[in-house]
């Protein structure tokens, strides 16, 4: 006999569909903002992920956001679901993903962050924090996913939650900053901060000044819609272009929700994650190491294999950075994208905070960015995003992966060849890097042809 019920026709199941591009990413959940991230959305993911937490003895979390016109419109929902949950709320108002990272861990309460991090300003998103300060982990990302396919259940009214605002948020992660480079004087430095029209605009100058540096600033207007717009890390040429212009040291920019950072030398030398990770990497303790990703260029690891320092790749995403210098007990590991995390000040990657850890490291010479860079130099890479219809299938192909093995024969430790799906579309990223230009473009393309005809 089975075991089966029959559903019958006017009974529904309580489980709803939940859109793929409405699940956790690898970091946190985002898109655009009339579709993906709508608000009824946007309440319903709050009173899941308060659900989740209050199951977890989490009775109180802080909500911060960056400079993005539809913040203020998810605010009131992620407020509304985690109240309605039961939760507690906290506002914090404009401020780097990382600083509200430090307050969940200093007041040991959950953290979110209203940001779609560096996209322009239809899109937005969410990003957790625990009480360590640390990223939601896969499990309890899950977790808060099955809530989402469940109808919204709201507490008795006697046990709804309260909301109330710090308004001290933005001193506090000041103060923080500074505290990291307690012996750093900035005084003599003239610098250009490129905030992206973001969530440091306000704190990030703040930052530099208090320390005695001369602070010039683009970016920092923000409008609600120019965020990310033609500048930040993503549009190195702006900053690059101003310093030129002008007469500073050495340039920094931030993206909009301050938790990537990139650096331009006084000559106009663009610096990414990987150089970066080589500069702060001189002061690291030779029994400690470096965690890059999939994406950190060859050549520094072939640095570090030179001067012993240890190394290893994580998954691209910083909470797969973070996942691996925990496991290893390092301290400093980042991304080429300008993720950069030094886990004896921060749980997240930390734009200001790497900043002023390259700057006390940068005042040995001078603040000569050029100098401190020295003779490293990046092997050239190819990225070649393909659109097809089953990336998999590509990957599993002998051909293809016969040629891909040839090839990095002949590339040997000069090179590599790193074959990726997209986690969200139907592309395959292929990516060559060499120490010759040209053979990094004609492997790459070499690859693609192949796939292409699969």
């Amino acid at each position: 006999m089975s075991n089966l019920i029959p559903i019958k026709k006017n009974q529904t199941s309580n489980l709803l569909p939940l859109r793929r591009d409405r699940r956790f990413g690898t970091d946190g959940i985002r898109g655009p903002v009339d579709s993906t991230m709508d608000p009824l959305f946007v309440a319903k993911l709050g009173w899941a992920a308060g659900t989740v937490l209050l199951e977890e003895g989490i009775t109180r979390v802080l909500i911060g956001k960056d400079t993005r016109i539809s913040g203020y419109m998810l605010e009131s929902a992620l407020q509304a679901g985690f109240i309605s949950s039961g939760m507690d709320v906290i506002l914090l108002g404009p401020l780097p993903t990382p600083g509200v990272s430090f307050l969940a861990n200093s007041n040991k309460q959950a953290g979110v962050v209203i940001t779609a991090s560096h996209n322009l300003f239809e899109d937005n998103g969410i990003k957790f924090f625990n009480k360590d300060g640390q990223k939601f982990s896969s499990e309890l990302e899950k977790r808060i996913e099955t809530k989402l396919t469940k109808e919204i259940e709201s507490v008795n009214s006697i046990n709804l939650g309260k909301a109330t605002r710090m308004n001290d948020a933005q001193g506090r992660y000041i103060e923080f900053c500074k505290s990291n480079v307690t012996d750093l004087d900035l005084s003599g430095l003239s610098i250009l901060l490129d905030c992206a029209h973001g969530a440091t605009y306000s704190v990030a100058p703040k930052v530099f000044e208090e320390l005695g540096a001369t602070v010039s600033t683009v970016g920092t207007d923000p409008d609600g819609v120019n965020i990310n717009q033609n500048c930040g890390p993503t549009n190195p040429e702006y900053i690059r272009e101003e310093i030129l212009k002008g007469d500073y040291h050495l340039g920094i920019s931030f993206d909009g929700d301050g938790d990537r950072i990139l650096m331009v030398s006084k000559t106009g030398k663009i610096l990414d994650g990987d150089d970066l990770l080589y500069i702060l990497s001189k002061d690291l303790n030779k029994e400690s190491g470096v965690v890059g990703t999939l994406m950190t260029n060859k050549a520094l690891q072939l640095y570090f294999k030179d001067m012993k320092i240890n190394f290893c790749r994580a998954d691209v995403g910083d909470k797969y950075v973070l996942q691996k210098l925990l496991e290893e007990g390092w301290l400093l590991g980042g991304e080429p994208s300008g993720h950069i995390i030094c886990l004896d000040a921060a749980q997240t990657g930390d734009a200001i905070v790497a900043a002023l850890k390259l700057l006390n490291n940068l005042k040995e010479v001078g603040f000569n960015v050029d100098e401190s860079i020295g003779r490293f130099n990046k092997f050239p890479q190819t990225l070649i995003n393909l659109s097809v219809n089953n990336p998999h299938k590509i990957i599993l192909n002998d051909k293809f992966w016969s040629e891909v093995t040839h090839i990095e024969s002949k590339l040997g430790e000069q090179g590599r060849v790193l074959i990726r799906p997209s986690g969200t579309e139907p592309l395959i990223r292929i990516m060559v890097e060499s120490e010759n230009e040209k053979d990094s473009e004609d492997y790459s393309n070499r690859l693609a042809d192949i796939a292409s005809k699969l």
